[in-house]
């Protein structure tokens, strides 16, 4: 996977991306991870990239120029034109919320072109031309793209096969499923009065994966409950959800299957 970052701040780029598990993966080439400097691209001596918006108000608007060159340039097409199995994403508050379904879609592409915007935006001609989706990390605003770039990076690269040491890693994560991830521990059993559950060391798998599956509802119900909305349970996830909630308290009675009615044949 081919990530290019269009920005006025690379720097900021130099220790996330060259450490842990993005530094592992460019490393061992699953991801290549490229900043431009937009101010590289300028046509006036100063480089600068900003200017007074039309209309008035306040602050400063990036131009379209540096960034329709830079595109121009790193993608080898004009204006207007595609490049192949590319997709062009702008960092703003403005665009859908990103999440892990999105990460999950984002590792598919075999190149992404991020654009960080600071000040007042990037001029919206630069959107209608070459942007392909505008991504938000969240409802609040930062001083620019760059540390959501980095956040969407790194949800994007750790999907990628080989990123992981554990390939499990990544399905067993918070979100994966929808929901958030099940209490973790490690040695030792007991710390400070504090005992593991006794269930994780029991040794019986399926016991375990149960329990997991079970707190992982419980947690979600607790922290995020429009997530349990969202679901679709299953028959063992039902029964499993209704215990959840009967150890918080909640008088809510067990599912349970319906014997189907044997008929006897006629003959």
């Amino acid at each position: 996977m081919n990530i290019d970052v269009l920005t006025i701040f690379p720097d900021m780029f130099k220790g996330p991306m060259e450490t842990s598990i993005i530094g592992r993966a460019q490393g061992k080439g699953i991801v290549s991870i490229q900043t431009h400097d937009v101010r590289n691209y300028t046509d006036n001596k100063h480089r600068r990239v900003d200017d007074t918006p039309f209309g008035g108000g306040a602050g400063m608007v990036m131009m379209a120029q540096p960034f329709f060159d830079a595109l121009e340039e790193i993608l080898d097409v004009k204006a207007g034109e595609r490049a192949p199995d590319t997709r062009v994403v702008l960092l703003t508050p403005q665009g859908k919320t990103f999440n892990q379904a999105k990460a999950r879609e984002l590792a598919q592409i075999p190149r992404l072109i991020m654009l960080c915007g600071r000040y007042e935006g990037i001029d919206d001609r630069v959107r209608q031309v070459w942007v392909d989706e505008e991504l938000s990390i969240g409802d609040y605003v930062l001083t620019g793209g760059e540390l959501a770039a980095m956040v969407i990076i790194d949800a994007v690269v750790r999907l990628l096969p080989g990123a992981l040491g554990d390939e499990t890693s990544a399905e067993e994560e918070s979100f994966s499923d929808g929901l958030l991830e099940y209490p973790q521990f490690t040695k030792p059993a007991q710390f400070r009065g504090i005992e593991v559950p006794p269930i994780l060391l029991s040794g019986h798998h399926e016991s375990i994966r149960r329990w997991r599956r079970k707190e992982s509802l419980k947690r979600t119900y607790q922290v995020r409950p429009e997530l349990i909305k969202e679901q679709n349970f299953d028959f063992d996830d039902q029964v499993l959800m209704a215990e959840a909630l009967r150890e918080l308290g909640h008088d809510v009675e067990i599912p349970r299957k319906e014997k189907k009615k044997r008929t006897k044949g006629r003959g």
